[in-house]
């Protein structure tokens, strides 16, 4: 009777383990998509912040 609560305690264990294991890998995936494409992240979110905060579309004299 122990042995089979330790048994399912284990796998209880693995298995929370092995979903703290896929959240560690995708944060690692996600930031070496990030440092492969940074310069492109980077040029877009500059391009992006210049059009939203540009202020020469709000003045009607141009």
């Amino acid at each position: 009777m122990k042995k089979k609560k330790n048994e399912q305690k284990l796998k209880q264990l693995t298995w929370q383990g092995l979903g703290t294991i896929e959240v560690v890998i995708i944060i690692a995936v996600l930031i070496a998509v990030a440092l492969l494409f940074r310069k492109e992240i980077t040029g877009f979110a500059e391009d992006l912040m210049e059009s939203v905060f540009d202020l020469g579309v709000l003045s009607p004299n141009g």
